[in-house]
């Protein structure tokens, strides 16, 4: 899965080449003062012993209810012993048009000394751990949608998807089977379809996303049509999950930044130097509005996984991301994984490609002829130089031509240039 990133190709110099949260009345209180005083007397008593007595953690027993029967059902299936390590009650939602999918809870489930008849999901391991997912996938539109619910986790340093097994958990309960070959996947209008998922690791995989504290919900597109691909609805998108305390600290700072791939896969840290919003500057690129609407420059540390793709960059790396909206008065659409923009640097003596492996747009991410939506775009500068001789000075953005799905050329090769203000 890795991907080697030649950012050093990406960025020409024109010196040397270089990257970048009432009681009763008082006489009727007199009249049963005796009585009275014994039952709050008792009450006291027992009140104080519920303060006294150590609060019972949902976390280290079974659960929550949403949960509790799932984990029964897996413990007797696998003859293993379970233990609730993490869960969250907070749900996430990805919208889709008028189609949405959320994330209502999840929890993480300790799994040791289960039966060997299912270890090879769990990497040949007899100790490892669960992930149970609960999802609700509605349908707003006026039509009929299908929807192929493979809500893939990943994280970095991964060697492949970690999908539903049907063995964990009952399969009426599964989302999978609501949703699957049997249904055709179809998700009537008005309709909404609740379901699990069970996530299993081996031991060795669990330690992995422990220390990294969170992994990623892949989230597919629905199709307008049985089995056409190409009619999708919406873009992909992400859920970002909490497995540990630290880790839901991680989500919670990752919020305050663009959701480029470095934050949503979590590939190391970031550290917010300057930022700016609103910004709403506007050119037209053919029948397109590009509008600047803010920028992060952030000092960036990559995590251990992940450090051999920054490995040239030995003075330390600053991230550049940007945040244009495409308002799109176009025929066609805008491939959002084909645009492409260059930074210049040191009052125009240098300049940075953009960095699409940076970012998380595929195929399918389009902005639809008549619609706005968001683009993103990252550059990776070297730390020292932005420290020492250009953040002081202009910044300037070439962003252009527009590109379709196909990444065809649909504005005769226009581009436009923004300033970053200070």
């Amino acid at each position: 899965m890795k991907k080697s990133l030649f950012l050093m190709s990406s960025l020409v110099l024109s010196t040397s080449i270089i990257l970048s949260g009432c009681g009763n009345s008082e006489d009727e209180a007199k009249k049963d003062d005796n009585s009275k005083n014994t039952q709050e007397e008792k009450g006291q008593e027992q009140d104080k012993v519920k303060k006294d007595e150590p609060k019972k953690d949902k976390k280290s027993t079974e659960g929550s209810a949403d949960f509790a029967s799932l984990i029964s059902y897996m413990e007797k299936e696998t003859q293993g012993k379970t233990k609730v390590l993490f869960e969250n009650n907070e749900p996430q939602v990805h919208k889709m048009e008028n189609v949405s999918i959320s994330l209502d809870a999840y929890s993480v489930v300790e799994l040791k000394d289960f039966h060997t008849d299912f270890n090879i999901p769990f990497n040949e391991e007899t100790n490892g751990g669960v992930i149970l997912a609960k999802y609700t996938v509605k349908n707003d539109m006026d039509k009929d949608v299908y929807y192929t619910p493979t809500l893939d986790i990943t994280f970095t340093g991964a060697d492949k998807y970690y999908t539903n097994y049907k063995e964990l958990i009952p399969k009426e309960d599964q989302l999978p089977t609501k949703l699957g070959y049997e249904t055709d996947y179809l998700l009537k209008k008005g309709e909404e379809v609740t379901g699990y998922i069970a996530y299993p690791f081996g031991a060795t995989d669990l330690a992995k996303i422990n220390e990294l504290g969170t992994v990623s919900v892949m989230v597919p597109v629905p199709l307008s049509e049985k089995e056409k691909y190409d009619a999708t609805i919406g873009s992909e998108g992400r859920f970002n999950l909490a497995l540990n305390t630290d880790g839901s600290k991680k989500v919670s700072s990752n919020a305050s930044f663009y959701q480029d791939k470095v934050t949503m896969d979590n590939m190391g840290e970031k550290k917010m130097l300057k930022e700016k919003s609103g910004i709403n500057d506007s050119k037209k690129i053919g029948d397109v509005n590009a509008i600047l609407d803010g920028y992060q420059f952030t000092a960036f540390t990559p995590n251990e996984v992940e450090a051999p793709r920054f490995s040239n960059f030995t003075n330390g790396v600053t991230l550049l991301t940007v945040k244009f909206k495409l308002d799109n008065k176009a025929a066609s659409e805008i491939g959002l994984s084909s645009m492409s923009s260059k930074l210049t640097v040191n009052d125009g003596a240098q300049y940075l490609l953009s960095e699409g492996m940076l970012l998380n747009y595929s195929y399918n991410d389009v902005v639809k002829a008549g619609e706005t939506g968001e683009l993103l775009q990252v550059f990776v500068l070297d730390q020292e130089q932005y420290e020492k001789i250009w953040k002081d000075k202009s910044f300037e953005i070439e962003l252009g031509p527009i590109r379709d799905q196909g990444a065809k050329d649909t504005s005769k090769g226009h581009k436009v240039t923004f300033t970053l203000p200070k």
